[in-house]
This record gives structure tokens, C-alpha cells and sequence, in this order.
């Protein structure tokens, strides 16, 4: 993680899983999220924390989601359904269900069309926000599948040469599982970086560095700054000349496959969340054991790639991840110091258990 998005230790409060789990849940359900379902949205949330996806974690997403549940807006008794099926694909209306609640619900139907056909693909329409898109797609992993989820948020993000946004910053994951090796797990957005990154690098008082956002006129802004006032998120690539048109395009591949595809409209006129997760039974294509093994041989190879000058190693994609969960299992989950005060008012304000 770039150090502008990235907690100070001296500005940091450490936080066990198993207490921040506990109060994760027990604040759901205060708000009327049937306890299963506080558990399961608790765990996606933490997840993220545990695996140095910060921006997606307690920080930044559960005070949007509690007050979603209190304004009426998220649904906490959604009368999701699906709409539209056959043996590989489904369509769900969400009812404005919580996508990190229903979304995991959506993969295990993905992950047992899978074993049936080879493939299981599930789209869901009217839906809120999905969370880390990785926690999704790792479900299939568990299960010696592939995993992919991608998500069609908030339209932020305008198009290549463009000032008006148009986009959300429409992650995509994709996950793999390896032999001896960690799975392979690529999460990103389709944007710059994420949008819940520059709240971080704003509560940290961080520079951000050249290219990551736009002026409001849509001009990138090429030199250090802090998080603007006002701003426009940018397509990865950040301009034309560094391949924005790729981020911009694979945007659009996202609406396409979530949005669309779901019945939904499109985000820019219909308004977010819609989301797609896939699974891909791997023993379908080949034998399970000469898949691990080649994962492995692969993971290794990139691995062992000689690094550039200035740089001590290459990673793998899904390797941060486990590396930062090892660590914060042992040491604890860092939290902004005003993010742990926020967490001990709500809970007590709540009459939620809190114990940090």
C-alpha cells in the first residue's frame, strides 16, 4: 500500500480480529440485520482490515453502511430473489440488500452451478455496496474453483477526456487456488485507486502522488497534492498517454457484465450497486493436481523474478495480502486513532458490546 493511504503505527490503535468481529456484528445487528447475516457482513468487513484492504474495511464502510440501514436507504430484510436462471447463469434482485451480505450468497449458487456445468455465473441488480471485491472471488478458491466478483458503483469517475464522472471505480477480482503455493488474488479498481483511499490519505493529511485525481474541470493533476476539497477520481492510466483508455475500458466491461447484463440499466442513468460474481470449476478444464502444480511453478517464477534497481523484490498478486493478515493476526488490526473513538461512541451510544 502506498504510504499515503497507509496508517501511521505513532497515529494507530491495535485491534484484535476476534474483539473487532464481535462488535462489527453486535452493531448490525442493532440496526436490524438478522444475526446470520451481521455475522456474515462482520466477516467481510473484517476481512478487509486483516488483509490490509483498509479502504473497504471498518474505517470507511461501516458507519455508510449503518447509516444506510437507519435511513432506509440499505435494506436490512431484503426480499432478494432470483429473477431469471439457467443450469450455468442466474440473474438476483437484491430488494437494496447489502452486497457483501448477499453477494456471498450469490457465489455459493455461482459455485454449485459450477460443479453441475464447469461454470456458474450470477448477476445481481439493485443492490448496495459489495465491499472488498476479493473476499468474494477467494470464496471459490476454497472450494478448488476460480473466483471472480466485479462491481458497478457510484458514477465518479469520468471516461477518458471526459469531466463529468461516469464510472464508479468498478473493481474487479479475480482469484485462484495454487498447491503449495498462496492463491493468486488480483482486487483492483478500474480507477487510479479506490475512492475510500483518498478518505484515508485525507484523515492522514497525506500527499497524494502525481496523476491520481483530476481538477473539476477533468485536467489530471500531475504534481504531489493533498486530497482536494473537490476533485474527479481518474481512470487507471490517468491520461491518454499512460493508458487511461485501458481503465476507462475496463469500466465499461463492469457495467456491462454487472449493470446491464442484470437488467439494470446502467449506473450512470439507473444508479448503483449491481455486481457479478463467477466461478469456475477448475477440474472441469483439467486435472485439479496439474493445475496446482503449474499455479505453483507460476507463482514461483514471478516470484523469483531478478527485481528491478531500487527494489528488493517482486510480489505476486495475492501475496500482500497474506503477508499484512499474518502480521495483523499476531499484532493486531491497526485502526486510526479517531476511527477507535468513533467505534467506542457508536457502541456505546448503541449498547454494543466494544472491547477496545
Amino acid at each position: 500500500m502506498l504510504e499515503a493511504f497507509h496508517v501511521r503505527e505513532e497515529e494507530a490503535i491495535r485491534v484484535r480480529e476476534a474483539d473487532l468481529r464481535e462488535s462489527v456484528t453486535a452493531l448490525l445487528e442493532k440496526v436490524g440485520v438478522p444475526p446470520e447475516d451481521a455475522a456474515l457482513g462482520a466477516d467481510v468487513l473484517v476481512y478487509a482490515d486483516l488483509h490490509g484492504v483498509d479502504s473497504h474495511g471498518v474505517s470507511n464502510m461501516l458507519q455508510e453502511y449503518l447509516e444506510g440501514y437507519a435511513d432506509g436507504s440499505i435494506n436490512a430484510h431484503p426480499d432478494w430473489r432470483v429473477v431469471r436462471e439457467r443450469a450455468s447463469a442466474a440473474t438476483i434482485d437484491c430488494d437494496r440488500g447489502l452486497g457483501i451480505i448477499i453477494a456471498p450468497k450469490a457465489m455459493a449458487m455461482a459455485m454449485e452451478k459450477a460443479r453441475q456445468t464447469g461454470v456458474g455465473m450470477v448477476t445481481l441488480g439493485k443492490g448496495r455496496h459489495v465491499g472488498a471485491a476479493g473476499y468474494h472471488a477467494m470464496l471459490a478458491v476454497r472450494e478448488d474453483m476460480i473466483g471472480v466478483c466485479v462491481s458497478a458503483a457510484t458514477p465518479r469517475v469520468p471516461p477518458t477526456y471526459g469531466r463529468e464522472g461516469r464510472f464508479g471505480t468498478n473493481p474487479i477480482a479475480v482469484a485462484a487456488p495454487a498447491g503449495e503455493e498462496h492463491p493468486f488474488l488480483l482486487d483492483i479498481a478500474t480507477s487510479t485507486v479506490a475512492i475510500n483511499k483518498f478518505r484515508n490519505a485525507k484523515r492522514l493529511g497525506a500527499k497524494l502522488p502525481p496523476g491520481m485525481v483530476g481538477a473539476m474541470d477533468g485536467t489530471p493533476i500531475m504534481e504531489p497534492v493533498e486530497v482536494p476539497e473537490e476533485y474527479l477520481p481518474l481512470p487507471l492510466g490517468s491520461t491518454r498517454e499512460m493508458g487511461s483508455h485501458k481503465g476507462y475500458g475496463l469500466a465499461a466491461v463492469v457495467e456491462i457484465l454487472s449493470s446491464i447484463l442484470s437488467g439494470s440499466g446502467f449506473t450512470a442513468r439507473n444508479g448503483p450497486f449491481q455486481h457479478m460474481v463467477a466461478a469456475y470449476d477448475v477440474d472441469a478444464f483439467v486435472d485439479l493436481g496439474t493445475f496446482k502444480a503449474d499455479m505453483d511453478d507460476f507463482i514461483r517464477t514471478l516470484r523469483n523474478t531478478p527485481p528491478a534497481a531500487g527494489h528488493e523484490r517482486v510480489l505476486v498478486p495475492g501475496q500482500p495480502e497474506v503477508e499484512t493478515a499474518t502480521e495483523r493476526s499476531e499484532h493486531g488490526i491497526p485502526l486510526h486513532r479517531d476511527v477507535v473513538e468513533w467505534l467506542r461512541s457508536t457502541c456505546a451510544e448503541m449498547e454494543a458490546p466494544c472491547a477496545f
